[in-house]
């Protein structure tokens, strides 16, 4: 008996200090996400339907803009990738000051859109070389009127 009870106890010594390990390396992995402000529009989508464009200020010198081509009344939970194949989604790039235009792709939570109230989502998004793209917002509306068709 004895020597099947310090079996256990050796197996049982060797499971939690695997557990504290795998528990230290795994924390140790994570990226931090930061938080970034952010705003949110109306406006049109390609074929004049209703769309939301919001704009995360991402540095002092880049902005990185999302349109999504629906209507800001979305109820649960919605991922939405880029690029978007079909044409019908959206796009994601980021705006610089110095450097023109850059296509992003990835994709774009949002918890919720709903007009009148903050917008909360996450990006995890790369550029065409690679450079990534990570983090959070919360969307004030703008208030101003976007007339489409």
């Amino acid at each position: 008996m004895k020597s099947r009870t310090k079996r256990l106890i050796a197996i049982s010594l060797v499971i939690f200090v695997l557990g504290i390990a795998f528990f230290t390396f795994s924390k140790r992995n994570q990226v931090t996400i930061l938080d970034f402000p952010a705003t949110i529009g109306r406006d049109c989508a390609p074929w004049d339907g209703g769309a939301f464009t919001t704009s995360v200020r991402y540095s002092p010198t880049s902005t990185i803009i999302i349109s999504i081509w629906k209507s800001p009344d979305i109820k649960l939970p919605t991922t939405f990738s880029f690029p978007d194949e079909t044409g019908v989604v959206g796009n994601a790039y980021i705006l610089s000051e110095t450097d023109p235009l850059i296509p992003l792709s990835g994709k774009v939570f949002f918890q919720k859109v709903e007009q009148e109230s903050p917008v909360v989502g996450e990006f995890y998004l790369t550029d065409e070389s690679g450079k990534r793209f990570t983090g959070r917002f919360s969307a004030t509306w703008k208030n101003e009127v976007v007339a489409c068709g």
